[in-house]
């Protein structure tokens, strides 16, 4: 039982973890946003290196710091866009006339460096997958990909929830190419198709045959893309999901949600 529970919990902590630490970082004052870039550049640097070491590895303890490295790497980005430093060209709100693909362009425009940086480290990461070992961290990886384009669109053809309190001042105008509306009609299709993966995850993952760090790793990338679906799920109920991170939000830590 703990075999299979170990995982589990293991990705519950450091999603809320490495979730609420990025929020800090991106909430404390701009001054000491280079710093904090750097730090996680840093991080970054070593965590391709972590990938690198473990090429030759196979074993359960293989597993767990390849889902951490990539973690890490995931985690590069969402604070280089927090910050501002991987964005887009376009650094200004969405006009107010802008309607259609003249607004999905101008949305484009605002990703657009954040895109290209996406693709660029999954090239990375699936350059340093052993070719005959469990590919934990690639797994790892296109589950956060798949999840994060999944919210990006659901953002923008509109959701109930879209927690712009997370987004520093500095890219506050990302929020005016979101759309609050109690849902959109590519949710139910995200949703049917994240559950259907996941499922078979977790049917491969507890398959009596597997042997080695097979389990643990599909259970490490099971257990992350179900939280991806409940993140979907908090994006349509009235339910305030932002305060899973509440201790996490520097300036708001002591006033009410």
């Amino acid at each position: 039982m703990w075999q299979h529970a170990a995982p589990v919990a293991f990705v519950l902590f450091a999603w809320w973890a490495s979730t609420g630490a990025i929020l800090y970082l991106a909430g404390l004052p701009e001054r000491t946003h280079r710093r904090s870039m750097a730090i996680g550049t840093l991080a970054l640097l070593l965590a391709f290196a972590a990938l690198h070491g473990l090429r030759s590895a196979n074993d359960t303890a293989a597993a767990y710091a390849a889902f951490s490295a990539v973690l890490v790497i995931w985690g590069w980005q969402e604070l280089g866009f927090l910050l501002g430093y991987v964005t887009g060209p376009r650094r200004e709100p969405c006009p107010s006339g802008a309607r259609g693909w003249r607004r999905a362009g101008y949305a484009f425009q605002v990703v657009l460096h954040h895109e290209l940086a996406l693709l660029l480290l999954g090239a990375g990461v699936l350059a340093l997958v052993p070719e005959h070992a469990p590919p934990v961290a690639w797994w790892t990886f296109a589950a956060l990909w798949l999840m994060r384009q999944s919210a990006k669109l659901n953002v923008f053809f509109g959701v109930r929830n879209l927690n712009e309190q997370f987004l520093p001042a500095k890219v506050a105008y990302v929020h005016s190419y979101f759309r609050q509306r109690p849902m959109n009609a590519l949710f139910p299709a995200s949703m049917l198709l994240s559950v259907a993966a996941a499922a078979w995850l977790w049917r491969s993952a507890l398959a009596s045959d597997l042997a080695g760090p097979e389990r643990p790793g599909l259970l490490l990338v099971a257990t992350l893309l179900t939280l991806g679906i409940a993140e979907h799920g908090l994006m349509v109920l009235p339910l305030p999901s932002h305060a899973l991170w509440r201790c996490w939000l520097p300036e708001r830590r002591n006033r009410p949600l």
